[in-house]
C-alpha cells in the first residue's frame, strides 16, 4: 500500500436522534467534520437532550494520495465538496466506532456496500477545501483521453475452415 503524501487531522461529530419506531430507540448518523482535533475524549456529549444529541465521535485523519488527485479534483468540481464519514456499530458502549474519513468520492461510495456501516457525505470545511485544492494543484496530472478504434471485421474469419467438421456422404 502506498504512503499518503498529506494527512489532515479532523474531528468527527455524530448525531443521535430519538427514533419513532418500536424496534429501535435511536438513529445515529455522522453530522459534521471539525477542522483539527479538539482536546476532548471520544463520545463526549457536546449538546442535546433525550430527543436529539450531538457527540464528539473522535479523531480521524484524511489521507491524500497522489494517485487519487483526479478523484479529489472531481469532488471539488461539484461545487459542493464532501467528506465521507464511516461509522461502524459496535453493539456495545460507545455504540459506534469511527472507521475513517475520506475526501475521495469513489472510495466513499464504495464503502457504502457494507450493510452495517453508516456512510454519510458531509460538507467539506473551507480550510480542508483549500488544502485539497493545493494538493490537486501540486499532484494532479491530466491524462488525455484516447478513443480506441475497433479492428475491421474479417468476414473470412467467420466462414468454414478447411479440414473442419463437414458432413460425410
Amino acid at each position: 500500500m502506498s504512503t499518503p503524501l498529506v494527512s489532515i487531522p479532523v474531528g468527527v461529530v455524530a448525531e443521535r436522534l430519538k427514533a419513532e419506531s418500536k424496534w429501535i430507540d435511536f438513529i445515529w448518523r455522522p453530522a459534521n467534520v471539525l477542522e483539527g482535533v479538539p482536546d476532548m475524549q471520544p463520545w463526549t456529549l457536546l449538546e442535546g437532550n433525550s430527543d436529539r444529541a450531538l457527540f464528539y465521535a473522535g479523531a480521524a485523519t484524511i489521507e491524500l494520495y497522489a494517485g487519487d488527485a483526479a478523484h479529489y479534483r472531481e469532488n471539488l468540481a461539484t461545487g459542493f465538496p464532501k467528506l465521507w464519514v464511516i461509522l461502524r456499530p459496535t453493539g456495545i458502549e460507545p455504540p459506534l466506532e469511527l472507521v475513517m474519513v475520506t475526501a475521495n468520492p469513489f472510495e466513499g461510495e464504495g464503502l457504502t456496500e457494507s450493510a452495517s456501516d453508516l456512510v454519510e457525505p458531509i460538507p467539506m470545511p473551507e480550510t480542508i477545501c483549500r488544502e485539497l485544492a493545493a494538493f490537486i494543484e501540486q499532484h494532479y496530472v491530466h491524462e488525455p483521453f484516447f478513443k480506441r478504434k475497433r479492428d475491421k471485421a474479417d468476414p473470412e474469419a467467420l466462414g468454414r475452415k478447411p479440414g473442419g467438421m463437414e458432413k460425410k456422404p
